[in-house]
């Protein structure tokens, strides 16, 4: 039996790229020929896009030859009711205490619900006994794991509050198999809470922020095996660094051409150009290659920042031409002379003037 599990869709506008993103994600489905697909909470931005999208969405979770089930997130907490239809093959799990069994397999969800962490605890323990071990146990769960580090950032825009926190103790003995979790944006998690138990964040399946950065995710997986990443074709923020090199006669903008074409063509690029020129030795002022970049950035770059100094009075002091013939004659590494080269010419802009 395959499962297909993904969170934090976030959906606000009929065929935008985050639909177009979810109709990826069911194409991919289709061809793996699973058998379940999962959304752990948050397949809404907010309640209201919810009542805007439900016509819509009804024809995309029907007639998949796959049941999709969903529990609702902090963001999308009142957009589902048992007396609402979102297709064909949808379940909703609203009730901790109503699972939905699909041949060996029992999916037990528990919605979000603002509450603390022990109270979390007390609720999936009063339902353990309720558990039939002969069966594969899966819990959905869309909240915060805490006894593993994560910035703010990691949770998209909502950093600064507790969502239904959760430790990977608390799971420990309860007899579930898998803990299929949303909430966490910024990348695939997997953690093994007993042997071959596994709690899993899949990361957001689209880029929502600019801080969810790198090729997205969902976690593809037979039952009885661990859950295991699978890459999307969706759009995502990359941060990409250039670090012009002073020493080489090569046109910089031919280099940052080369790097942009390697990205994928569904990625949306922060660019960072950073390191020295001489200008002397390629022709091009600090200006002139500030335009050059502009006229040649393609419309994959979102965001650029140019921290590049000309260094070529530094390069011409002799001063500094004996400290790299020394160099030279060191048995560093290239690394480690790369380093003393970057610091010594921060250090002789100081005073070369």
């Amino acid at each position: 039996m395959k499962i297909l599990h993904t969170a934090d869709v976030h959906l606000c506008d009929y065929e935008d790229e985050r639909w177009k993103s979810l109709e990826h994600i069911i194409d991919i489905g289709k061809s793996e020929n699973i058998d379940l697909f999962v959304i752990s909470g948050d397949l809404f931005d907010e309640d209201v896009k919810s009542e805007v999208l439900r016509s819509k969405i009804r024809g995309l979770f029907s007639n998949n030859e796959f049941i999709t089930v969903i529990i609702p997130g902090n963001h999308d907490s009142k957009s589902f009711s048992e007396d609402l239809y979102f297709g064909e093959d949808v379940v909703i799990l609203t009730d901790l205490n109503k699972p939905y069994e699909y041949n060996d397999v029992c999916v037990w969800g528990f919605p979000f619900e603002p509450i603390s962490g022990e109270e979390f605890f007390r609720k999936i323990k009063s339902i353990s006994s309720k558990l039939d071990t002969a069966k594969t146990n899966i819990l959905l769960f869309h909240g915060e794991l805490v006894d593993t580090f994560y910035s703010p950032s990691d949770f998209g825009d909502e950093g600064e509050v507790r969502y239904m926190p959760a430790k990977l103790s608390y799971f420990k003995n309860l007899g579930f198999d898998y803990i299929l979790s949303g909430h966490f944006h910024s990348k695939f998690d997997l953690y093994e809470f007993e042997d071959n138990k596994y709690f899993v964040y899949p990361g957001s399946p689209v880029s929502i922020t600019k801080k969810e950065t790198g090729q997205r995710k969902v976690n593809l997986f037979e039952i009885g095996n661990a859950p295991s990443e699978y890459l999307l074709d969706t759009p995502h923020f990359i941060e990409l660094q250039i670090k012009i090199n002073p020493f080489e006669k090569m046109n910089p903008i031919e280099h940052i051409k080369k790097e942009l074409q390697k990205v994928h063509p569904q990625a949306k690029v922060i660019l960072k150009v950073t390191g020295y020129i001489n200008s002397k030795l390629i022709g091009i002022t600090e200006k002139e290659l500030a335009n050059q970049l502009k006229d040649a950035l393609n419309d994959k770059v979102i965001e650029r920042h140019f921290e590049v100094r000309d260094i070529s009075r530094v390069l011409e002091d002799e001063l500094f031409k004996s400290f790299l013939k020394k160099l030279q004659e060191k048995n560093y590494s290239q690394e480690k002379k790369n380093e003393l080269i970057d610091l010594t010419i921060k250090a002789m802009m100081e005073v070369v003037k």
